[in-house]
């Protein structure tokens, strides 16, 4: 069904969107002990799906507006969509934007203890399932010869460093622009931001997909029309607007997004097109070495720790980013808690065999690379991979996810909130690299 190709090594393409807003109120996930009830939608959530094939390879990748794509997820979509398509089930690649206001779509272990958390709603996870599939589906019948180009914008200012203004941080955003080859009508577009889309906090009661969402719509708008625009989050588990927002609001959400969009935009102006990128796919799933937890008693003592720090910091009246991040380590040390002592009655083994074995998905697209991981990682990994190879770009949240963050082993070192709910240990994301650097060689 994915079509034949007259030319091989000619591009061909196809994109579709299909809307995946709930459409009953929704818990909205992504900050804890807060009775987050959706109350409406001030913007809509997207699956978006672009189809690429040179006549050799097929990719289908399918961007969500979602804070997580489950690896259950992924497997069930992929199975679906290959059946559907004839596109091999490892071409396909799922990844969320993580947007916290948005509906649970994984379990997380970290959430089982709070009262207002609930599990996720299987009907809403069907609903998104299938649009995700009818989003693909669509992408991959309406293929036909396509060109490409791409470029890298600068993203500075839209965050950085949410413990540290100072530490690492990624502000290069690669977009892709697919057009038609014989109208020049653009198709689709493609981005990745290594940014947490957190502008809007638990405050907020009304379903978004945040900072990228504007970003979106102002490319829309300013840029490509109305055509799928698939936004990918980068490595950004230590990447948040923390640092630069003036207030958690749409307002400032929409400034984010349209600043992100306006440096989009002037990329993608000095592009050039063309119609051959030769394709390709590889992965590999990985076993990852688990964490060695702190007793309870010791959890505990970090936690009482956490909250003394807290009340300090309110007393002294100290800055509003600081004050957040002390938050944030109070979150992580009750949920270090919950980690702790399911280590010790063993609860911890089941959500291992959920998330594992975790998959490296590599695609080439020309002279570039996509490095898809799970779950929530550092930005010192996606510049790890950079690294690697020239012109190769991670993608996170992809695929499934890892019950929380992979941390740098100094994170686990100094503590704080990603590496106390972290389940894996302080080799995990050089595991991971180590790994998705032989696949780039290998290709």
């Amino acid at each position: 069904m994915a079509g034949n190709h007259p030319r091989t090594g000619l591009l061909q393409a196809g994109a579709a969107e299909a809307d995946i807003t709930p459409t009953t109120p929704q818990f909205l996930y992504g900050y804890p002990h807060v009775p987050r009830t959706s109350t409406g939608v001030h913007d809509p959530l997207r699956s978006s799906a672009l189809f690429l094939s040179d006549g050799r390879t097929q990719l289908l990748l399918i961007a969500n507006d979602l804070i997580f794509v489950s690896r259950e997820t992924t497997l069930r979509v992929r199975g679906q969509l290959a059946e559907a398509t004839g596109v091999p089930a490892a071409n396909i690649l799922l990844s969320a934007t993580h947007t916290h206001s948005g509906p649970p779509t994984a379990d997380m272990l970290v959430s089982s203890a709070d009262p207002v958390v609930p599990r996720t709603d299987r009907e809403y996870l069907r609903f998104v399932e299938d649009r995700m599939v009818q989003a693909g589906v669509r992408a991959v019948r309406s293929a036909g010869p396509a060109e490409m180009a791409s470029a890298v914008a600068d993203a500075t200012g839209v965050g950085g460093n949410r413990r540290d203004p100072k530490g690492p941080s990624d502000p290069q955003a690669p977009v892709w622009v697919v057009r038609a080859a014989d109208s020049e009508k653009t198709i689709a577009a493609m981005l990745v931001c290594s940014m947490h889309p957190t502008v809007l906090h638990e405050d907020s009661t009304l379903v978004s997909a945040d900072f990228p969402g504007f970003a979106k719509q102002y490319l829309r708008r300013q840029m490509v029309g109305n055509c799928p625009i698939l936004y990918h989050t980068g490595p950004s588990g230590n990447q948040s607007p923390r640092h630069v927002v003036r207030a958690n609001t749409f307002d400032e959400a929409r400034r984010l997004g349209e600043q992100l969009g306006r440096a989009v935009e002037r990329a993608i102006l000095g592009m050039t097109f063309r119609r051959d990128w030769p394709l390709a796919c590889r992965g590999e799933a990985v076993d990852l070495p688990r964490k060695q937890f702190p007793t309870l008693e010791q959890a505990q003592a970090r936690l009482r720790h956490a909250v003394e720090t807290l009340e300090q910091l309110r007393r002294q009246g100290a800055p509003r980013e600081q004050m957040r991040t002390a938050e944030c380590d109070w979150f992580g040390a009750e949920e270090g808690v919950v980690l702790a002592r399911a280590a010790r009655d063993g609860t911890l083994e089941a959500v291992y065999r959920q998330c594992l074995p975790a998959e490296i998905q590599v695609m080439k697209l020309g002279a570039q690379f996509l490095v898809a991981f799970p779950g929530e990682f550092f930005v010192e990994y996606g510049l790890a991979i950079k690294a690697c190879r020239a012109g190769a770009f991670a993608i996170s949240l992809a695929n499934g996810e890892l019950q929380g963050y992979i941390v740098t082993p100094e994170a686990l070192a100094e503590g704080g909130y990603e590496a106390t709910n972290s389940v894996f240990g302080p080799d995990a994301g050089q595991a991971l690299i180590r790994r998705a650097t032989v696949i780039l060689e290998s290709l």
